[in-house]
């Protein structure tokens, strides 16, 4: 456990089947129920939910993983296997290497479309979801900023100009962010390296966006409706240009059971500290 962390988690590794080495969090919580296991977006890690993590632990423990390639996991020397089917595969492992039968997913985006998947592989160790910001329907719109961004390679002199970047990338939105907000964005997804701020994941995760294209090949509404038939929240960006209000409007006939909550001014994807986002899970948790 690094210093800096108060003893609020424990870093935890696991090497997986093909030999990479996962790292991930783990923050204590009661043993009675199924852990919060939080998945992140493509370019992300696991500190995108040290806020959310320290609200709920220790009521409920909670998870945090880096998928391969980002944050203190290794990089794959395989790039095609950076896809959401071998994410499920590793989230599986993990499961399985710390006995536990089912954890309440969270996923964020990329996060969101491997909880999908683990509803095809193994449906039987989701006790409940929360979908940020993500369904089976994406936008092109959203998809083709991503890109632009994606596996660009850009190093930083300092904290400022990384931030100023990030922003950038995403539109300057939410617009109430101020710069010290953005600067701490910044410091959740880079990370120093020889003098230089640098994105805190391996380039070749954008390798398969350029050789099969960004979204999913697959239908992916049989998955959400795999979900649908368990506790499901879904949490959605008023402005986000990934998942539409149209395509949100569509999971909500899809899923009538299932609760939705939207983001005030918040684009792709709410960082779940969000009042709304808070009270929503708040109920959604204190349901299951």
């Amino acid at each position: 456990m690094s210093d800096d962390a108060d003893e609020r988690y424990r870093d935890g590794y696991l090497i997986v089947r093909d030999g990479v080495r996962l790292h991930y969090r783990d923050y204590p919580g009661e043993g009675g129920r199924p852990p919060l296991l939080c998945l992140h977006g493509l370019t992300r890690n696991a500190r995108d939910f040290e806020d959310l993590a320290e609200r709920y632990s220790p009521r409920f423990r909670v998870l945090a993983l880096d998928f391969r390639g980002r944050g203190g996991s290794d990089c794959d020397p395989v790039p095609k296997r950076y896809n959401p089917l071998t994410y499920a595969g590793d989230v599986v492992q993990l499961l399985d290497a710390l006995d536990i039968p089912q954890a309440v997913f969270v996923g964020t985006s990329l996060g969101g479309l491997v909880t999908m998947t683990m509803a095809a592989m193994a449906p039987q160790r989701i006790a409940a979801s929360i979908l940020n910001d993500v369904g089976p329907e994406l936008s092109t719109v959203g998809l083709a900023r991503i890109r632009t961004y994606v596996g660009k390679g850009a190093t930083f002199a300092d904290w400022d100009s990384a931030a100023e970047a990030i922003a950038e990338n995403n539109g300057r939105v939410p617009t109430r962010y101020t710069h010290a907000d953005w600067v701490r964005t910044a410091r959740r997804c880079c990370r120093e390296r020889d003098g230089e701020i640098v994105f805190d994941y391996d380039m070749a995760i954008a390798l398969p966006f350029e050789t099969s294209g960004a979204a999913p090949k697959i239908d992916m509404w049989p998955l959400f409706r795999v979900l649908a038939s368990k506790p499901l929240l879904v949490v959605r960006g008023e402005v986000s240009d990934l998942l539409s209000s149209a395509a949100a409007e569509k999971m909500h006939q899809a899923a009538p059971n299932a609760h939705f909550v939207t983001v005030a001014g918040a684009g792709h994807a709410p960082m779940l500290d969000e009042p709304e986002a808070v009270a929503a899970i708040d109920d959604f948790l204190g349901s299951l």
